[in-house]
């Protein structure tokens, strides 16, 4: 995903394709946050001996507006990790991994609380949701569904909203928005070829796809690694998290809403009027030939799509059987990788798993645990985030959630950052704390104000005659302010129809 850096498998896969593209040049884009380097040490040594002096001054219990020791050295090892992952210079998993480490030994998290982390539903679920979609991807029913799609345009706005629904659509196939961005880069490659006297047109569609690739994440649970955090967050502190029915419920339509409002302004901001308007037609046959896709569907694509809509409508009515989803989710990943029926074998598709992502989860969910446990998450809401209403915290913590990807560039760690605090703040003023938390994670997946700030934003910066960093700050200055405004728009008016009051 492109929610933690040490994530290198799909970032590498689509490194390669730029680098064999015969119409794009490799482009390293600069690191605008390489210059934090000295600061972020400064801070990381600064809170070593502040931890030490915790341990050795704070008093063991508190009164409730107070730390007591274990709360406090939470707080402070929670800071130190923060600092660490607004360093690109320190693997985003590394700091968990030591933040959670730190904490043991000082007392403030349980051993066996930080190694059980490993072995929850949500790890499971989403190592056979890539196993899954690792069998689907070798159909090559991705692609078949672009050119089904692309091949209706008649227009560049047609092409652009075909584009963003087929890109939807990919938030059921694949688990992660680095894959998802390196799945459909040849597809994007293709069609910069077959519009290369169109460069306008080029430019607003490398801009496009990993815009909306970022913006869908959240139709689905798995979506992203950050909604799985925030659905575990909300299980050990409130007692129930999000299903899949239930985020596909109120994800999708928001996902869809996002996603076709992103394209508008994307066409808006780099084509022009008669651009938008000039006749255009994709060769579709020439696209199948290109990508390798044979003009039938193949047995192992409908196997594959039997399959998958088997096991989204399982997950989707787990109220009715009762079923874990991580169990169908095994379930469907052993069939994919069988000897007759499967399309992948089980090693192969085992080794695509991002393993870092997965330590990366274990160990952001034992350091929530932590902050919740220690009161600590509850002392950092009282003194900063509590307001004097429900709609100022809504458009508080709405408005942090967009704007933290400046600072925490990886999408799980600002989960891991914000939703501990968010589930007491709720509270504190008679908020539904899932209501909150899901705003919050859905304003998250705002993050395309650098080429640093997601993955798949990077990797299109990559490439040669795209886009350029100030073309990622013309399309923020509009699409951040829309995104926050239409997250708060939902939280009002759809999701409490769709079954989730805010208050």
């Amino acid at each position: 995903m492109d929610d933690v850096n040490s994530h290198e498998d799909t970032a590498q896969l689509g490194r390669t394709e730029f680098a064999t593209s015969p119409v794009h040049t490799a482009r390293v884009a600069s690191d605008p946050s390489a210059g934090r380097g000295w600061a972020v040490g400064i801070t990381l040594g600064a809170l070593g001996p502040l931890v030490l002096l915790a341990v050795l001054t704070a008093p063991a219990d508190a009164g409730a507006d107070q730390l007591g020791r274990s709360g406090l050295i939470t707080v402070l090892v929670f800071a130190a990790a923060v600092a660490g992952w607004m360093s690109n210079r320190l693997d985003d998993t590394f700091v968990a991994l030591s933040a959670a480490a730190v904490l043991v030994v000082l007392g403030a998290l349980d051993a066996e609380e930080l190694f059980e982390s490993l072995g929850a539903d949500q790890i499971w679920l989403l190592v056979a949701a890539f196993v899954l979609a690792a069998g689907i991807n070798r159909t090559g029913l991705p692609s078949r569904l672009a050119i089904a799609l692309v091949g209706r345009a008649r227009s560049a706005r047609g092409l652009a909203h075909l584009i963003t629904a087929g890109l939807v659509i990919t938030a059921l196939l694949v688990p992660s928005t680095s894959g998802r961005a390196a799945l459909v880069l040849p597809i994007f490659l293709a069609l910069a070829d077959a519009f290369a006297h169109r460069p306008r047109l080029i430019r607003a569609l490398a801009v496009l796809f990993p815009t909306v690739l970022l913006l869908s994440a959240i139709a689905t649970l798995v979506g992203a690694g950050a909604h799985l955090i925030t659905s575990q967050v909300l299980d050990s502190t409130v007692g129930a998290g999000i299903g899949f029915g239930q985020w596909l419920l109120w994800g999708l339509p928001f996902a869809v809403v996002i996603s076709h409002l992103a394209a508008e302004l994307v066409l808006l901001l780099f084509t022009g009027r008669a651009e938008r308007r000039a006749r255009l037609r994709v060769d579709a046959a020439a696209l199948r030939e290109q990508l390798d896709v044979p003009p039938r569907m193949r047995r192992a694509e409908i196997r594959a799509i039997g399959l998958l809509g088997t096991v989204v409508l399982l997950w989707s009515t787990e109220a009715l059987h009762g079923l874990s989803p991580a169990l169908i989710a095994l379930a469907g990943a052993l069939l994919i990788a069988s000897p007759r029926f499967g399309t992948v074998r089980i090693g192969a598709a085992i080794s695509e798993i991002p393993w870092s992502l997965l330590l990366f989860m274990a160990a952001t969910t034992a350091l929530g645990a932590a902050l919740t446990e220690s009161g600590a998450a509850g002392w950092v809401a009282a003194n900063a985030l509590v307001g004097d209403s429900a709609g100022a915290m809504l458009i508080a913590v709405v408005a942090l959630s967009v704007g933290t990807h400046l600072l925490v560039q990886s999408r799980s760690a600002r989960s891991a950052v914000l939703i501990p605090m968010i589930v007491p703040a709720a509270f504190a003023v008679g908020m539904n704390p899932v209501a909150l938390a899901f705003a919050s994670t859905a304003a998250a997946g705002f993050c395309h104000t650098l080429p640093s700030s997601a993955k798949p934003v990077a990797m299109f910066a990559r490439l040669g005659h795209t886009y350029a960093p100030r073309d990622l700050l013309k399309l923020s200055a509009l699409l951040g302010p829309a995104t926050g405004a239409l997250v708060v728009l939902f939280a009002l008016f759809v999701w409490p129809a769709l079954g989730l009051p805010l208050t």
